[in-house]
């Protein structure tokens, strides 16, 4: 897809007419290399004996894929009075689709049914009803001479074509007006122009070493048009509509989302939107579907006027690269916490093309690894370290210091100097006493998982799988016990580490089940699987699962809890008793499904051994969420009292 159908889409043709005329100039370039391969494949099946003529040149000049035309010339060869081509389709649709392209900007500044439409149309007929491997001599003539003596010929119409446009070219009388090419201006637009361009100038330079921004303006009929191309993307374009004091802004995004944040961006300067829908086009965003919307601005005079169209302006920068940054941004933080960042960063008018050109998440990453030895653990996200509220500020922080490194032409070393002291700041404001409790949960959870997807995957009728798991498993219950010896030696010599062991040597009641359940599993693979089905392993899964949830709740719950009362922020408050809840409705979960688990078993295994491995499995699964419920509650209790609240 092109820009110059995405706007034609919308309704503006007028603006259209300057890129369809440099559209129509490569498409001529493409058109005559299709008739020289035509020609050299005519030429090579008369004389097959010759070397094909090497095109690459001509081809690579023209924008286009060397190889398949290379072999179109090069296999042909004459069948039957014919010139025989296997690949003939694609040079059909070619010759085809340019050449709708380049008649594009004629047919649409002439009278429709004059001679260059009968001559176009012409042509597209004879290209349609052409067979599909093979052209007889009369129909290569009639594609390629170039005699004006022996009729007219698909070679013919894009030289004229050509000649037509570019005297269409020098017709479209361009000027620039801050950046923006305009034409065919009344003197009442130009002000209007420049409040637009003062608005996007002021801001474009936040786009960095990104492409886009071009606008282009002209009057139609009682409509002054504006339309930019904001970034790179085929259906990521917005045209404006300014008749007297009311503008209309039609705005076209693959990313609804996206569509969104910018519908929040403009409601500022007066933004009534509407008519939200979802398109698809087979020429547009390689036919999936995109989303337009509208809307309104009502002004109360010019300087009004004025003001909203500057705002526009200034907002569409942060559009660019707006995706990918809220993507990178999400290893990080939470989803809707991403674009509250970018949004943020875009109201500050730092944005985030700096950041992303200095790294992105790398430098976040890398600040992390470099904040020292227990910090940061694999897969740790940092909101969950931190907090929200700090993660935030932490990130729009390092925005502002990408862009202002850019602006002032630093290199993008100091920028990750300055990040890793930012979030060194912010690490040490963490609760110490927290980083065992977060260890040993994250042991929970790494147990938890491995014994989910060893159900789910069948690790019970593999004894090699099963007896990995429980070995893994053994070893990660060692370390968790550890870490329950280092709590207690700290409780021993400092009475604020005495609750932090309490609830150390609860949660490792939980450890010690998911091991126990693992080890159950290396028995069962023991040749005790008689009468197992998949009900019974699907229950079990569905058991060992939500299992795995409560434990990863535990562990967000933890990370939340580091930051109690040292923010006041309500929101970190509501999260965790939430993740704490979580871990409660879990417990009574596993209660159901283990009644379930039961039924099934009994229904399905007899075997003795199998039977009461199945159901010890069950059960010791469901013993670990009593322990984990156990657990919740204690760190409940040690969170309030680090807060200052009381039961």
């Amino acid at each position: 897809m092109q820009k110059t159908q995405a706007v034609a889409s919308l309704g503006q043709h007028r603006l259209m007419l300057p890129a369809w005329v440099k559209a129509a100039l490569s498409a001529n370039d493409r058109l005559k290399v299709y008739l020289t391969v035509l020609q050299s494949a005519a030429s090579h099946a008369a004389h097959p004996h010759r070397d094909v003529p090497d095109l690459s040149k001509e081809v690579s000049a023209a924008g286009m894929n060397t190889a398949w035309l290379h072999e179109l010339a090069a296999v042909a060869r004459r069948v039957d009075e014919a010139l025989f081509v296997p690949d003939l389709p694609r040079l059909v649709k070619g010759f085809a689709d340019d050449l709708a392209i380049m008649a594009r900007p004629v047919l649409e500044t002439t009278v429709a049914g004059d001679e260059w439409h009968r001559r176009v149309q012409h042509r597209l007929d004879g290209l349609g009803g052409l067979a599909a491997d093979r052209l007889n001599d009369p129909q290569i003539h009639e594609l390629t001479h170039g005699h004006r003596g022996d009729g007219d010929s698909l070679h013919l119409l894009v030289m004229d074509l050509h000649k037509k446009i570019n005297k269409l070219s020098a017709e479209l009388a361009s000027e620039v007006i801050a950046g923006a090419s305009v034409w065919e201006l009344l003197p009442q637009d130009r002000p209007r122009v420049e409040a637009f361009m003062r608005g996007l100038n002021r801001t474009s330079v936040l786009k960095f070493d990104h492409p886009g921004l071009d606008t282009a303006a002209t009057r139609d009929g009682e409509r002054l048009l504006i339309q930019n191309d904001i970034g790179t993307n085929d259906a990521h374009v917005l045209v404006i509509q300014v008749a007297a004091h009311a503008i209309t802004l039609t705005y076209s995004d693959l990313h609804r989302v996206r569509l969104e944040f910018f519908q929040t961006m403009l409601e500022p300067f007066g933004a009534q939107w509407s008519g939200l829908e979802s398109r698809t086009s087979a020429d547009l965003n390689q036919g999936a579907a995109y989303s337009v919307a509208t809307a309104q601005f009502d002004c109360t005079d010019d300087a009004a006027v004025e003001a909203a169209l500057e705002g526009i302006g200034s907002r569409i920068v942060f559009l660019i690269d707006w995706n990918r940054a809220r993507k990178r941004l999400q290893a990080f933080v939470e989803k809707d916490d991403a674009i509250v960042i970018l949004a943020e960063a875009a109201r500050l008018d730092i944005g985030h093309r700096a950041w992303l050109q200095v790294g992105g998440e790398r430098l976040i990453f890398a600040a992390m690894q470099a904040a020292g030895e227990g910090a940061f653990r694999i897969g740790d996200r940092l909101d969950e370290i931190v907090g929200v509220a700090d993660a935030h500020a932490f990130l729009v922080s390092v925005m502002r210091l990408a862009c202002d490194a850019l602006r002032s032409g630093q290199p993008p070393a100091l920028v990750a100097d300055e990040t890793r002291m930012l979030l060194a700041r912010h690490v040490r404001q963490r609760t110490s006493e927290f980083d065992l409790l977060a260890e040993h949960a994250s042991y929970c959870q790494a147990l938890a998982q491995a014994v989910s997807d060893g159900l789910a995957h069948g690790a019970e009728r593999s004894g090699q799988a099963a007896t990995e798991l429980a070995t893994r498993s053994k070893a990660w219950e060692r370390k968790a016990d550890h870490l329950v010896m280092q709590a207690r030696d700290k409780a021993e010599r400092q009475p604020r580490w005495r609750p932090v062991a309490r609830l150390i040597e609860q949660s490792d009641d939980v450890a010690d089940a998911l091991e126990e359940a693992a080890f159950l599993i290396s028995l069962i693979a023991d040749h005790h699987l008689k009468g197992w089905n998949d009900e019974v392993r699907k229950v079990l899964a569905r058991l060992a699962g939500t299992v795995l949830q409560a434990t990863q709740d535990q562990v967000k719950a933890l990370a939340i809890a580091r930051t109690l009362g040292s923010n006041g922020e309500s929101v970190d408050n509501d999260a965790f008793l939430g993740a704490t809840w979580r871990v409660l409705r879990a417990e009574r979960q596993c209660d159901a499904l283990l009644r379930d688990a039961r039924r099934v078993i009994l229904g399905a295994v007899q075997d003795a051994p199998s039977l009461m491995l199945a159901n010890d499995l069950a059960g010791t699964l469901e013993l670990a969420s009593d322990r984990l419920l156990a657990a919740a509650y204690a760190l409940r209790e040690l969170a309030f009292d680090k807060a200052g609240v009381r039961g």
